[in-house]
């Protein structure tokens, strides 16, 4: 459904569409748990501009630079493993936002994926990686900033 946002995980029928969305996605964080740069290099969009945001970081752009913070990334002994959750993809023509939370040690963090639509296959042209914070007011089902409010 071109034009307007679809969203996907949401329990009821989702087109071929959104299930391949949702497949890229898992796909990025596969190659993240494998330690695939090769896979890595494979789902980085090539025309579309990209840029990444991990964690405490500032935005990356230019396929090399985030390629590269991917290798950097991928070769640490020491990189911590990612528990995907929740992801729901919104489609927007031939782009896509997935929007999922990832578990890394423990913590959760809140991730935007955006996928492009490049000679038939969903890449990646944009990844942002942020931790929750916690607000310094009273929480409730209202003000909670853990409740999940993607649908």
């Amino acid at each position: 459904m071109t034009g307007e946002p679809d969203a996907g995980g949401s329990g009821g029928e989702r087109d071929d569409g959104q299930d391949a969305i949702l497949e890229a996605n898992a796909a990025f964080y596969r190659a993240f748990a494998e330690r695939d740069l090769e896979a890595m290099d494979r789902l980085w969009a090539r025309e579309a501009p990209v840029a990444c945001t991990h964690p405490a970081w500032t935005v990356l752009t230019g396929r090399e630079d985030v390629l590269k913070s991917w290798e950097g990334i991928l070769t640490n002994p020491d990189a911590p493993s990612i528990e995907v959750q929740d992801a729901v993809a919104h489609r927007l023509g031939e782009t896509a936002i997935v929007l999922c939370r990832e578990i890394v040690e423990g913590a959760p963090i809140e991730a935007t994926n955006v996928f492009v639509l490049e000679g038939g296959e969903w890449r990646i042209a944009h990844h942002h990686a942020s931790a929750i914070a916690r607000f310094l007011v009273s929480r409730s089902v209202e003000t909670d900033p853990f409740r999940d409010r993607r649908n």
